[in-house]
């Protein structure tokens, strides 16, 4: 281990107020670092209750909101999770089915991506079409997306999916399971018989789940029973063993059983075609009213890690560097320490990342030059060299109540760090947003 401390940079709050100022854990900043996005949100718990995504100016603090939701109340709609695209002035966002209520609150199988055009607010755009009444719509959904995620070309979106069809259906067999799985979204509008208009709706994106997962995984196999928190590898995909390109692909968590029938968490691939539209012979996207939607023909799913110990940790995201040549991941060393590992696409070695003589506490984010990755540990702010493992402490120790919630998230330039952290005043207790200005 080797640990440097130089001069912490300056902390600026960025928000102030009773009020919460929730960002995401991955792409707060707008393509030009000028602002952030976050959610109304005191409580990562509390999306149910958030009616509000708002934009907060990173050099005079100045406030703009961009969206409301209408008939806001305690069972929803609810809206949060907001990130910017890549490119262009847009954000988007986990939304609730708009006819919530005590009856059919906010839930996993009730929200979709909506996306907000920075110079034409308040006006939704939703990404992922939604269709829970037969037949169904080859191209939408029957459940709920949410963790969206853009791809570096601002084209495709990735999000984890939960389906309605069969949530319902296993309120009346207990040998079905809804079972978590992650998919994509490419461009291609689909056009949806409304009926009801709030529990569905056209898209502007055809979707497809990309995950294969089943009730019953054989033990010691690459079987999964819950496919979730994925990431985009790279801005241009990555190079493959054989030197050709494999332009889209997100990695995920998958969860497996051991021989002994344990539950673990491994990491997965998922290579993607250039058409997600294209069926497999008796596998209906769309699925049916008693199977879950299936994967596109030409989606190639590979377990890249097979480690003893499994992806462990707090809840956390996989990362690519942007080259696409390493994903990174939480487990533990062997002093039982939770530490960032990395793998290659093609699997293969895992390497371990930071060597402290702490655990990590939260989810991470790695710089835009794939030099560093940044992640709260010891209740302090630290980057680590990805390169030869030098850790640099950002901060001061917090106390318990006052330490940063969530991932640090890089500002597109690398020069900035964004992160949560609860904040006392006479008002209770409310989370805000702060800066750190990195000079490496």
């Amino acid at each position: 281990m080797n640990m440097i401390q130089k001069t912490s940079p300056a902390e600026i709050q960025l928000t102030s107020g009773d009020r919460g100022f929730c960002i995401n854990h991955t792409k707060c900043f707008s393509p030009d670092d000028k602002w952030i996005v976050f959610d109304s949100r005191n409580d990562d718990s509390q999306i149910i209750q958030t009616g509000t995504i708002g934009l907060v100016n990173v050099d005079t603090c100045e406030i703009k909101h961009i969206y409301r939701t209408t008939n806001q109340t305690v069972y929803g709609p609810g809206v949060g999770a907001a990130s910017f695209f890549p490119v262009g002035e847009r954000v988007l966002f986990l939304h609730g089915i708009r006819n919530a209520s005590a009856k059919n609150p906010y839930g996993f199988t009730r929200r979709s991506g909506v996306a907000i055009d920075i110079n034409d607010p308040f006006k939704p755009i939703f990404m992922d079409a939604r269709n829970i009444n037969p037949p169904f719509t080859a191209g939408a959904l029957r459940g709920g997306t949410h963790a969206h995620s853009v791809s570096e070309d601002g084209k495709w979106i990735s999000f984890t999916y939960n389906d309605f069809i069969l949530e319902q259906l296993s309120n009346e067999n207990n040998t079905v399971r809804d079972l978590r799985t992650v998919g994509v979204m490419m461009p291609g509008s689909v056009t949806v018989n409304i009926g009801d208009v709030f529990e569905n709706y056209s898209g502007e994106m055809f979707s497809a789940v990309v995950a294969e997962v089943t009730e019953n995984p054989a033990w010691g196999s690459s079987e999964i029973e819950k496919a979730f928190d994925e990431t985009w590898i790279g801005v241009n995909g990555y190079i493959k063993m054989d030197g050709n390109r494999q332009l889209r692909a997100i990695a995920f968590q998958g969860n497996v059983r051991d021989e002994k029938g344990n539950l673990k968490t491994e990491v997965f691939i998922a290579d993607l075609p250039d058409d997600i539209s294209r069926v497999r012979p008796g596998k209906p996207l769309e699925g049916t009213g008693i199977t879950r939607p299936n994967v596109p023909d030409g989606v190639l799913q590979r377990r890249i890690t097979f480690s003893q110990s499994g992806v462990q940790g707090p809840r956390h995201w996989l990362r690519s560097t942007r080259d696409g040549s390493m994903i990174a991941f939480l487990s533990v060393d062997d002093k039982e320490l939770i530490q960032i590992f990395g793998v290659s696409p093609e699997g293969g070695n895992v390497s371990q990342l930071t060597v402290n003589p702490f655990s990590v506490q939260s989810s991470f984010n790695i710089s835009p030059d794939d030099r560093n990755v940044a992640f709260v540990a010891d209740n302090r702010i630290y980057i680590t060299n990805l390169l030869n493992s030098e850790t640099r402490i950002l901060t001061g120790r917090f106390s318990d109540s006052e330490v940063p919630v969530g991932a640090p998230v890089w500002s597109n330039d690398g020069q900035l760090l964004a992160y949560n952290r609860y904040v006392e005043n006479k008002g209770g207790r409310f989370l805000h947003i702060f800066l750190l200005k990195v000079c490496i």
